[in-house]
């Protein structure tokens, strides 16, 4: 994972799991050219943690990079709690997805923050699929709050990509 977080990333990385190797770089533009190195060196999605609005925004000129390279990135970018989006409070990204869409073959913000599993595992799919970054926008509430009981089915679930399914999807699928 690469980042240069900031204070709405805080909870995100607050009980990051063992085996998590966090990349910190001192600007965005430098962490989204290190994920894309490594994402290309390594042919699998790489993680990339930005700090809100302001962070997005200075990674855009990598990330044009990262995308004429069909590199497949994933970019968690924290935003503001809820409640403050609407009232435009600091740091917040009104629209967030809308900033970094003319750039990335998937964007979005959860409605709400039971669908962060199911949207982070959207965004992972997205980037393998298209080759091409993948950008997911949390509000820093969203990490404190309960998952539900369909997160389990959502982050266990199998997507595989193919023209033709071979012989152990076609198993898989009947």
């Amino acid at each position: 994972m690469f980042g240069n977080p900031g204070s709405n990333e805080l909870p995100f990385l607050a009980d990051l799991p063992d085996g998590f190797r966090y990349v910190l770089g001192l600007h965005e533009g430098a962490v989204v050219g290190m994920a894309d190195g490594y994402a290309q060196a390594t042919g699998r999605p790489a993680l990339v943690n930005l700090h809100a609005a302001a962070g997005s925004g200075n990674a855009m000129g990598a990330l044009t990079n990262a995308v004429a390279s069909r590199t497949p990135l994933v970019i968690v970018a924290g935003q503001q709690v809820r409640s403050a989006v609407g009232p435009e409070a600091n740091l917040t990204n009104v629209d967030a997805p809308a900033l970094m869409r003319p750039l990335v073959g998937w964007a979005a913000e959860p409605a709400c923050a039971q669908d962060v599993p199911r949207a982070l595992a959207q965004a992972v799919f997205e980037a393998r699929l298209q080759r091409r970054p993948a950008y997911l926008s949390v509000p820093y509430d969203d990490w404190a709050a309960d998952a539900g009981e369909n997160a389990p089915a959502v982050l266990d679930r199998r997507v595989e990509r193919a023209g033709v399914p071979g012989g152990e999807q076609g198993r898989r699928l009947a």
